[in-house]
């Protein structure tokens, strides 16, 4: 399956260490992460509820049965006025990551690792990710993992275990993962595609209704915005396989931006990007890398924290930018500020090249 192991690296911690696995200079590092982000607590009924990360209640709720990270879009190889550093974006990822109070046991990467698909833009992403404390990593590729070669150095690579074009499931402390693939052959829409629903189906048929679901694709399964192709045209009969289970959550990347949606048992999230931001849904003429002022790059990249909390059956999912806006713009940046200096942001967008 996409999954890779890796050895712990011993440059991380190379002075005296407390009880949390952390040293002087880790713990300094760490602080700058303090603050950023925001819990929602999605509970067995499907209502969300929300409180800032970092508070009392977060470090209550940390306490949970499972723990892992999601992380998306790190686009290896792209060099545009966007982000003309994305090693340096994705290496602060990882330092986030491994700045956090309790270690996630794996990692979740929902695609667009590379920029082209290019051996060297997979090589470092492997060298950068090697330095994340979680040893396990799982992976479904983007559609710039696959544009080039329909993906066969993706499989090459990450895919050796896995059905199809790279999609899988797994169980783990009592959760059931599906890994889909959504991104071959794309045009418009994302497409899933007959194969892949009927090993769909067939995976859950073993699954007992009260066992929980994570599914993660690169786009959406859900019409985000289908006018750039925000969505997955055959998702709806995904989602209808899950719709007999209590508790459904669905990880996705491609839009690089927080969205959520609630239906019935089902939360759909869609996670930051670790490269560049993107605009709003039908706020510029097209989808695109959006070129934001420097200070500000950081506070519109970042990482979901996902906890399963089993005394309730509920998952906790923290958005956590890689730095806080800028004290001296975080007024001006209200909601509605920032929504208008997105638009004006994002005319004229071409850099996917």
């Amino acid at each position: 399956m996409s999954l890779k192991h890796k050895d712990r690296d011993p440059n991380i911690l190379d002075e005296p260490q407390s009880n949390d696995g952390l040293n002087r200079r880790g713990f300094l590092k760490c602080m700058a992460w303090a603050g950023t982000g925001l819990l929602w607590t999605v509970t067995a009924e499907g209502i969300p509820t929300s409180h800032i990360f970092g508070g009392s209640k977060e470090s209550k709720k940390a306490e949970s049965g499972l723990h892992f990270v999601q992380i998306s879009d790190s686009h290896m190889g792209f060099n545009k006025p966007a982000n003309t550093d994305v090693v340096s974006t994705l290496q602060a990822t990882v330092d986030k990551i491994n700045c956090l109070s309790e270690r996630p046991e794996f990692i979740i990467h929902t695609g667009d690792l590379s920029h082209q698909s290019k051996p060297a833009e997979f090589d470092t992403m492997d060298q950068i990710l090697q330095s994340a404390q979680p040893k396990q990593i799982f992976y479904v590729p983007g559609e710039h993992d696959t544009s080039v070669d329909d993906g066969k150095q993706y499989l090459d690579r990450y895919g050796k275990e896995t059905k199809g074009k790279g999609w899988y499931s797994l169980n783990h402390k009592g959760v059931h993962f599906v890994g889909l693939v959504n991104v071959i052959q794309l045009e418009g829409m994302g497409q899933l595609g007959e194969e892949q629903i009927a090993w769909l189906k067939d995976d859950l048929s073993g699954v007992s209704a009260s066992t929980p679901v994570v599914v993660f694709a690169h786009i959406p399964l859900w019409s985000v915005y289908p006018d750039w192709g925000w969505g997955t045209e055959d998702g709806e009969q995904a989602v209808a396989y899950l719709k007999r289970f209590g508790s459904v959550t669905v990880l996705n990347g491609h839009i690089h931006q927080v969205m959520q949606k609630v239906e019935g048992n089902a939360t759909f999230h869609t996670a930051m990007s670790t490269a560049f931001p993107q605009p709003a849904p039908g706020a510029a003429p097209a989808p695109g890398p959006m070129k934001v002022p420097a200070e500000r790059l950081r506070s519109v990249l970042g990482l979901a924290d996902v906890h399963y909390l089993q005394q309730n059956h509920s998952l906790a999912i923290v958005d956590s930018s890689l730095a806080p806006a800028p004290a001296d713009s975080q007024e001006r940046h209200s909601s509605a500020s920032l929504l208008a200096e997105i638009r004006r942001s994002a005319k004229g967008l071409n850099q996917w090249k």
